[in-house]
């Protein structure tokens, strides 16, 4: 049973194709995994509603940042918002603020 489907805004997908093949497509498969399992390892909740893709791969902590649209009645989306690699263990306050102020321009322009 799939959870909910992801779409990605256009600085998501920018950051996912800055990424080596290889990446993107581990990336790819934890985001598939997570749509259809709860699990907090792959998909967690940061903060108010913002929440992230949590993938592994190489040495490298790559997050994406999310939030959900429950707008449609037929289906869930989640909206990942923009990725970063992480260099320690918190996420950055800043990537949490932007992906909050991504999440605002997605329902302002959603409203229009």
């Amino acid at each position: 049973m799939k959870y909910f489907e992801t779409q990605f805004m256009d600085e998501a997908s920018n950051f996912i194709a800055s990424l080596e093949p290889k990446t993107i497509q581990k990336l790819f498969y934890h985001i598939e995994l997570a749509e259809h399992t709860n699990d907090p390892k792959l998909f967690k909740k940061l903060r108010d509603e913002i929440w992230e893709f949590r993938s592994n791969f190489n040495g490298l902590q790559i997050r994406l940042l999310a939030f959900w649209d429950k707008s449609n009645k037929k289906k869930c989306l989640v909206i990942a918002s923009h990725g970063i690699i992480k260099k320690s263990d918190k996420m950055p306050v800043k990537e949490i603020d932007k992906a909050i102020q991504l999440r605002q321009k997605y329902f302002n322009a959603k409203i229009k």
